[in-house]
This record gives structure tokens, sequence and C-alpha cells, in this order.
């Protein structure tokens, strides 16, 4: 599995139900293919930098999953199909998905640069 985030914008409106709704229908088809949600940050209702579809505003909804490519593609043709959705993004943070947060951390210690600068001036 790899690790995505997604930032999908929704129309403002429609109400708070439906704007669960989209979120609930998102975990779904991520947890339908075995994937897992994250995290899952509702930003509210924020001005937007440019008109979208001719609105101003959107509720911003911010989802960090951990899946397959294949639920990507999936959530993304709901998202197409649906009105509601002014604009989505859709995000690779991790080609590996590792579920436990203490093996990331020793992993990031292991490699990084600082120990590499160390051990070549010691071999030096």
């Amino acid at each position: 599995m790899r690790r995505y985030e997604t930032i999908s914008i929704i129309r403002p409106n429609i109400g708070e139900d439906e704007v669960k709704a989209i979120s609930q229908k998102t975990a779904d088809i991520i947890e339908g293919e075995g994937g897992t949600i994250l995290n899952v940050d509702n930003w509210g209702l924020k001005k937007l930098a440019y008109p979208i579809k001719k609105e101003m505003q959107g509720y911003y909804v911010y989802t960090v999953f951990a899946g397959l490519p294949s639920s990507v593609m999936e959530m993304e043709r709901i998202f197409r199909i649906d009105d509601r959705l002014l604009k989505y993004m859709t995000v690779k943070l991790q080609d590996v998905y590792v579920p436990d947060p203490e093996v990331e951390e020793s992993e990031a210690e292991i490699s990084s640069p600082e120990s590499e600068e160390t051990s070549e001036t010691v071999e030096n």
C-alpha cells in the first residue's frame, strides 16, 4: 500500500450533512479496496483565490490515507462525476506505507544525512 493525501473543495451551497456524506463515501471507497483512513480534517468554508465553476467559496476537506492506486483511481472517478465537488487533488506521500510510527522514526535516524557525514569523517 501507498500513502496519499487528498484535498477536495466542495460547493458552499450544500449543507454540512452532504459534506460529511461525501467524506464518508470517500472513506467507503478507500476501505472497500483494502485501504485505511489515517486522518480526515474538515477545514471548513474558505474563500477561494479565484472563481471555480462560478463559486467564490468552498468547503475544504483534507484526507490522509493508505491505499492502492486502484482506490485512488476509483475515488477520482467518482469525484469527476459528482457535481458537488469543485476541485480535488491527490498526492502520493510514500511509495510503501509503514503503519508503525516508531519504525519510521528509527529508519529516518539511520538514513539521516548527518550520520552519513560523520561516518565519512571517521573513515578519512
